[in-house]
């Protein structure tokens, strides 16, 4: 499918997932759904265990396109915007591969919120990370006041409201990103964790993902039972025989 703003290449089970829309990579409602679409494909394809997203120039994402907004004038309108960004972050956060985010420049606003929604962080420390939506007289719509409390904790309404950026290295202190890196080694670090990830059986990252997703609801206890039920369905596959075969063994596992 032939996309304006997100492009895709392959290295190896890794897919590399570009946003290019210069000079700072603005999420337009367009390449929100074009990103959707992608990892609606990347869903389906046994080639790829592991996606890394990345921006494309100075930064990663810095917000959403505001001229956008200076196009509409109905609530119905931005609600329907909101919801849109929403349920294609919703479909990143609970996709079966994993999906690392490599920031750089900047992640504010919508970009950030993008970022939020991937399962690992890794960014520069010298990025900004922010939401800066209360200075235009907005909210976060597409999950931050949401993602960004799950993350941080009781400092998220203390960003919001102050609308203030932290750097890579503050992301990191606060949990908000996994590791901070100079920008001149990030992609590279992130890869490497990225092929980590690709080495591992398919199914058990599946399962861990949506064990985690899940955790966020329900009770303790029905948590611990879906743990328990998943860990015995896991441990008679044949995966799990290669893993313990080849822990015994000695030897790296070869996972089909």
């Amino acid at each position: 499918m032939d996309r304006k703003y997100v492009t895709c290449s392959m290295e190896k089970a890794i897919a590399i997932v570009s946003l290019n829309h210069q000079p700072a990579n603005s999420l337009t409602q367009e390449m929100i759904k074009e990103i959707g679409t992608l990892f609606d494909e990347l869903a389906l394809d046994d080639n790829v265990k592991v996606v890394v997203l990345l921006g494309e120039g100075r930064f990663f994402a810095a917000g959403a396109d505001i001229k956008e907004f200076t196009k509409v004038t109905e609530s119905k309108v931005f609600q329907n915007m909101s919801r849109t960004g929403q349920l294609v972050f919703n479909k990143i956060e609970a996709f079966t591969k994993p999906v690392i985010s490599v920031i750089h420049g900047a992640a504010l606003g919508g970009g950030l919120e993008l970022a939020m929604a991937t399962h690992i962080r890794f960014v520069a420390e010298n990025a900004k990370l922010g939401l800066p939506e209360l200075q235009l007289g907005l909210i976060p719509g597409f999950g931050g006041t949401y993602r960004l409390q799950k993350l941080v904790g009781s400092r998220a309404l203390e960003l919001i409201l102050t609308s203030n950026p932290i750097s890579g290295v503050e992301a990191v202190e606060l949990g908000l990103a996994n590791r901070a890196f100079p920008e001149d080694v990030l992609l590279e670090e992130s890869m490497k964790v990225a092929n980590i990830l690709a080495k591992k059986g398919k199914e058990s990252v599946a399962r861990t993902l949506d064990l985690f997703l899940q955790s966020r609801e329900g009770s303790l206890e029905d948590i611990l039972e879906k743990e328990a039920v998943t860990f015995g369905e896991m441990a008679v596959t044949e995966n799990a025989k290669e893993g313990i075969s080849a822990f015994m063994e000695k030897r790296k596992p070869n996972f089909k």
